[in-house]
């Protein structure tokens, strides 16, 4: 089914049938990250100091633990003396079934009883949204 909104004079195509989403693979954004601290012989506490953070949350964030927002991806870039795009490039997925893998992770460490409420949780959702 598809629904055709005008908003002004612009017309605005929803497709209510399938919708993709996007995530970005945080794990190669971080080795990306790594690998470029490195190549210029400059370690964690380095680049900790250098944007403000602690060195715990630089290494979530090269292993990909912790999902860093632009402000300081942008600052890192920066500091490394880089372009942005250097680590982002190609690392954008699509995906029709966004955070299935997460959503997998967490199914597998719950009992069965939080997986029936979990379950139950999730349609109401659905028949709610």
């Amino acid at each position: 089914m598809t629904k055709y909104l005008a908003i002004g004079i612009c017309k605005v195509l929803v497709i209510t049938k399938k919708i993709v989403f996007m995530s970005i693979d945080f794990y190669t954004l971080g080795q990306r990250i790594q690998k470029k601290r490195k190549s210029q012989n400059k370690t964690q506490e380095n680049l900790a100091e250098a944007i403000s953070v602690t060195v715990g949350y630089v290494s979530q964030i090269e292993r990909g633990i912790t999902k860093v927002n632009l402000e300081t991806l942008s600052a890192i870039a920066e500091y490394l003396c880089c372009d942005i795009s250097e680590f982002l490039s190609d690392t954008v997925k699509k995906t029709d079934n966004y955070l299935s893998e997460e959503f997998s992770s967490v199914l597998k460490n719950l009992n069965s009883n939080n997986r029936k409420i979990l379950l139950e949780v999730a349609q109401v959702l659905e028949k709610n949204q």
